[in-house]
Parts: C-alpha cells; structure tokens; sequence
C-alpha cells in the first residue's frame, strides 16, 4: 500500500541537533508535523512508518531520511500518525500544514526531492486541530 503520512511529534526540550547535510538547527520543546511519503514498489506505508516508529522509540538505527537525525534525539517521541492511503500528495499536504500556521524549522528538511521550503513544521495543538480539519479538501 502507497500513500502520504504526517507524523506529529513531541520533543521535551531544546535541542540543538546535526540533520545529515543539511546542517545543525536549533529545535525549541513543542510540537512538530513532518510529512512524508512512501510511494515505491518496494515500499508500503505502513513499513515506513513502522520503521519511523522504531527509531523513535528504540533512538538508534541507520539514519537515512532527515527525520531520522529528530526522531532518534533523546526527548523526542511521535505522538500521532496520519495516513492518507493510496495519495501520493505530500507537497500539497506540507503546503497545507504551512496555510494552517506551521512555522518553518529546517530549511530543506524533508523536501531535498522537491521544490518545497520543508516538510517539517513547528505546530502548535490548534495549528494541527486547523490541519486536521482542513485536511479533507486536499484530496
């Protein structure tokens, strides 16, 4: 199964942290929504988002998107998943989180294969109560 996926975090403090290439960024305590895809033939969305599940809780493995720098930083766990199944509407879906008040963290976070800012966003509980609410007309 392919699709589009939002992963909302929480981090329990300020970090400073390395993500691959991009560079070191500060990362306040809050609330943040990352948006991502798995749209292979050798990839299912629920695998990806296992994986992304494991690292949160287990905070090793190989470090291969830039999420994986954040979800592997003590403090840090995901705290919501949303699937959207069969879509492949990830940049409409950043663009979104970003029209509902997601503020930009990383420059390039998330989005080294498009044309978009981010897909990695600082959100507050209203900011993902606007998202989710406005998420059906999307798609």
């Amino acid at each position: 199964m392919i699709g589009t996926y939002v992963l909302f975090l929480s981090s329990e403090k300020n970090m400073d942290i390395d993500i691959g290439n991009l560079g070191r960024f500060h990362f306040p305590k809050g609330i943040y929504a990352y948006i991502g895809s798995a749209m292979g033939r050798a990839v299912s969305l629920e695998n990806r988002i296992k994986r992304h599940q494991k690292l949160a809780k287990e905070k090793k493995g190989n470090k291969k998107w830039h999420i994986d720098y954040f979800t592997t930083s003590s403090g840090v766990e995901i705290t919501g998943v949303v699937k959207i199944i069969g879509k492949n509407i990830e940049c409409r879906v950043a663009e979104l989180m970003k029209k509902s008040g997601g503020k930009l963290v990383a420059q390039g976070f998330g989005s080294s294969d498009c044309k978009c800012n981010t897909h990695f966003f600082s959100v507050t509980q209203e900011i993902a109560d606007v998202f989710l609410r406005n998420l059906p007309d999307v798609f």
